[in-house]
């Protein structure tokens, strides 16, 4: 089976383990880890870097090599339909979500964020709008309470790649999987977060607090200003002690030397964060600001 790839090369790398015959690959990120040695096994003409895949001059190399199948993993732009169709047997790819839930380009932040137990992977057909083609097979995992974003991010990997193996081994052998359309009712759209989002309000829930500064964690990052520093946190956690007096959105330092921050119900330790230049910050680093900051300083956020 002619397999024409869109994303990262890890994928192609493993397709082509499993004897699927990789026609062109189409790289979602320059310079990426693994590109060199796909390179070195299909030839460097077939590796194509970061592309415009609705250029006549892609499409009309797509119909010269006549793919049986069009595959992507974490091909992160939109794919016309006249690539999605060039193949008699369509198009598959997976998706770091139990679809329809969390549609869109950051599924790790709002898994987290919407405080779900579990998530998972899918694969799934290609349509022209993003993860809206019907459903070929999942797997799914457990969140821990512990993770942030890219811990989940990176548990996800595993089952996605083998996901992917699976079901186009399964086209390869003429068994393809069918296909279950999305229930549009049970839709969640997962955007990129932005600095509305991200901006941390303490008149909320500890435990939301807490999901918020995972969820964004390490990369965009949760932020607040302590004083006059505006900080990204990443870590916090519900404290077990608080000076009862704080109202929300003040900030006091314990006599352990941790920093707390008041919220509508109890109040977050903050672990770590860094500052508006990128350094890294940590307990006793946080802590030093707020106590500059004088007592019962208010956030901003």
């Amino acid at each position: 089976m002619r397999v024409v790839f869109f994303g990262l090369p890890l994928a192609a790398l493993l397709l082509l383990h499993d004897g699927v015959e990789i026609a062109l690959a189409a790289m979602s990120r320059p310079k990426v880890l693994g590109s060199r040695r796909l390179a070195a096994l299909l030839g460097r003409e077939r590796v194509l870097g970061v592309i415009d895949t609705e250029t006549p001059e892609f499409e009309g190399r797509l119909r010269a090599v006549a793919p049986d199948l069009i595959v992507s993993w974490f091909w992160t732009r939109r794919i016309p339909r006249s690539v999605l169709e060039a193949a008699p047997l369509g198009a598959v790819g997976v998706h770091p979500s139990l679809l329809p839930r969390h549609r869109g380009p950051d599924p790790y932040f709002w898994a987290i964020e919407s405080g779900d137990d579990e998530t998972g992977v899918t694969a799934h057909r290609l349509d022209e709008d993003y993860d809206t083609g019907g459903i070929l097979a999942q797997r799914r995992v457990r969140i821990e309470p512990h993770w942030n974003a890219w811990t989940l991010a990176k548990r996800l990997d595993r089952p996605s790649l083998a996901l992917l193996r699976e079901t186009v081994l399964a086209f390869a052998r003429g068994c393809p999987p069918p296909a279950l359309a999305q229930r549009e009712a049970e839709a969640t759209l997962a955007p990129e977060p932005d600095d509305t989002l991200l901006a941390l309000r303490f008149r909320d829930e500890a435990v939301r607090v807490v999901r918020r500064v995972r969820a964004a964690s390490p990369w965009p990052g949760a932020f607040t200003q302590i004083g006059d520093a505006l900080v990204t946190l990443t870590n916090v956690c519900v404290a077990k002690e608080f000076p009862r007096a704080l109202r929300p959105g003040e900030a006091a330092v314990r006599s352990d030397g941790i920093a707390v921050v008041r919220t509508r119900d109890a109040a977050v330790e903050l672990r770590s964060g860094r500052d508006q230049e990128g350094n890294s910050l940590d307990a006793l680093g946080l802590a030093a600001l707020v106590m500059r900051s004088g007592p019962h300083e208010k956030s901003r956020a």
